[in-house]
């Protein structure tokens, strides 16, 4: 199972597949552990609101601000392993150029990922 820290682990090593794009998983990286980290302030808004007994439509509210936070998370995520996965098959790529993990995602497997958060 990937973690959010592997995922983003994973964001930063695509900095590696292709020349010039340091900045750019930067920037992927930055933006998704913000969202994850907005996502852990709205779970503990959920989790104060229960302890102090708040009413059932500040609970959901809260409850679903969490859960849009991390859906858009986890795109962000795939959306990137899915760039990184479509630069290994450019066209005249040096392969020197790019970084063969054992842990790189399939086509197939990217699939299932995305389709778990629909």
């Amino acid at each position: 199972m990937t973690t959010a820290t592997d995922a983003a682990a994973a964001v930063a090593a695509s900095a590696d597949v292709a020349p010039g794009s340091d900045a750019q998983a930067s920037d992927a990286q930055r933006r998704i552990l913000n969202r994850l980290k907005r996502a852990r302030g709205q779970l503990n808004a959920v989790i104060d609101a229960v302890e102090s007994g708040s009413d059932c439509r500040t609970v959901v509210t809260q409850l679903s601000a969490v859960s849009s936070a991390l859906d858009k998370a986890g795109f962000a995520i795939i959306a990137t392993a899915m760039r990184d996965c479509l630069d290994d098959e450019r066209p005249g790529a040096a392969s020197d150029a790019r970084v063969h993990r054992a842990d790189r995602l399939t086509v197939d497997e990217l699939e299932k990922l995305f389709l778990t958060l629909s």
